[in-house]
């Protein structure tokens, strides 16, 4: 093991349904759109990778607002306010991180362990929480953050694990890679690597039937489930 890779939605923060959906639904509100995902539709929605994606998905599956004559357009717009909605809502400390995650990392920077980040959010989003969640200290040792645009396709397909591997100059077997849903554990299987699921509300009953190990949470003392030393032996 040479390298611990994250993803960040669900994996470093809890941040879909109290982040991200209140982001979307504000920018809705915005452009006067009566619209509101609930935490229901929006479990269903993220299935859709991808924040651009699952708005496009929802408004072919519903219909689109009266005056979207350029659809690309709406969506672009659209998008920008949910990022800066989303980026408002880190700023103002609502979300933090999820439990053992700033432990697991500190023991990563311990061990030498290269570290990445590999999401299909939006990269400003990312790199805020990262910033902002991790710290800068703890930020310095970070090699790369993947997202966003960075790639052509979402999870499942496995473009940014690649990616990553590429710019990074790492072999599949050298890497673990900790996701939160069976899209993220899908892209990092087909790219060759190790992955630990950490569940949350939104995807403890997905199919992790591929995963070299779950738990609910990297947890904190006393209540630590996960040490780097159990990812090496995956």
């Amino acid at each position: 093991m040479k390298a611990l890779i994250f993803d960040c939605d669900g994996v470093l923060v809890d941040t879909e349904r109290d982040g991200h959906r209140i982001a979307f639904n504000r920018a809705f509100a915005k452009k006067g759109f009566d619209i509101e995902w609930d935490v229901d539709l929006y479990g269903e929605l993220l299935k859709v990778a991808g924040g651009k994606e699952r708005m496009r998905h929802y408004f072919n599956e519903t219909e689109w607002p009266s005056d979207s004559k350029d659809r690309d357009a709406l969506i672009k717009e659209l998008h920008k306010l949910k990022t800066d909605f989303f980026m408002h809502i880190i700023e103002s400390g609502e979300l933090q991180l999820r439990p053992g995650i700033a432990r697991i990392v500190d023991e990563a920077i311990e061990a030498g362990l290269v570290l990445a980040v590999c999401s299909t959010s939006n990269e400003r989003a990312v790199n805020l929480i990262v910033s902002k969640l991790l710290g800068e200290d703890r930020k310095k040792h970070f090699s790369g953050i993947f997202a966003g645009d960075v790639v052509s396709k979402k999870k499942p397909d496995p473009e940014i694990y690649n990616l990553a591997l590429e710019k990074l100059q790492l072999k599949p077997a050298e890497c673990v890679v900790i996701e939160d849903s069976r899209n993220g554990l899908l892209a990092a299987k087909a790219a060759g690597m190790n992955c630990l699921i950490t569940t949350n509300g939104y995807t403890e009953n997905e199919d992790f039937t591929e995963a070299d190990l779950i738990v609910r949470e990297l947890g904190d003392a006393p209540n630590i489930q996960v040490k780097i030393d159990d990812l090496a032996q995956l």
